[in-house]
């Protein structure tokens, strides 16, 4: 008779495999959850960082770039920007645009106060320090 289950013992299995799969997924959400905040930056979240996250939604840069990986594939990259050309940087590039040849892909100017460039500048620099284990690759060059 070996291979043979019978109802009850396919019942057991099934119940048994629930239960293990339930106290696993209950252990690794615990897991998570006490492991998050020595991943997350909200320590750092600021009057200024919000602003600057509203201004980055509301000119729907993510339907162009990535950041920390989710967005769309059209232009760079922005998780670690701050770090890697810094504010003044970011804020001329802003402020310069639009640039390049005609037919080309150009980021639209969209006429920023300086307010707005230090907020979203403060938002790409709260990005850039939050704990993403080095993913997704962004290396300069």
């Amino acid at each position: 008779m070996s291979g043979i289950f019978t109802k009850s013992m396919a019942r057991n299995i099934f119940y048994g495999g629930t239960v293990f799969f339930f106290l696993l997924f209950l252990a690794l959400t615990f897991d998570t959850t006490k492991a998050l905040p020595k991943l997350d930056n909200s320590a750092n979240l600021t009057p200024k960082v919000i602003a600057g996250k509203k201004i980055w939604e509301t000119r729907n840069c993510i339907g162009c770039h990535t950041l920390l990986g989710e967005g769309a594939y059209f232009a760079p990259e922005l998780g670690n920007v701050y770090k890697r050309r810094g504010p003044e940087f970011i804020k001329a590039w802003i402020q310069a645009q639009p640039t390049g040849a005609p037919g080309r892909r150009q980021m639209p100017q969209f006429h920023l106060t300086d307010e707005e460039l230090d907020n979203l500048v403060e938002f790409l620099k709260y990005s850039s320090e939050i704990n993403s284990a080095n993913w997704p690759p962004n290396i300069e060059g």
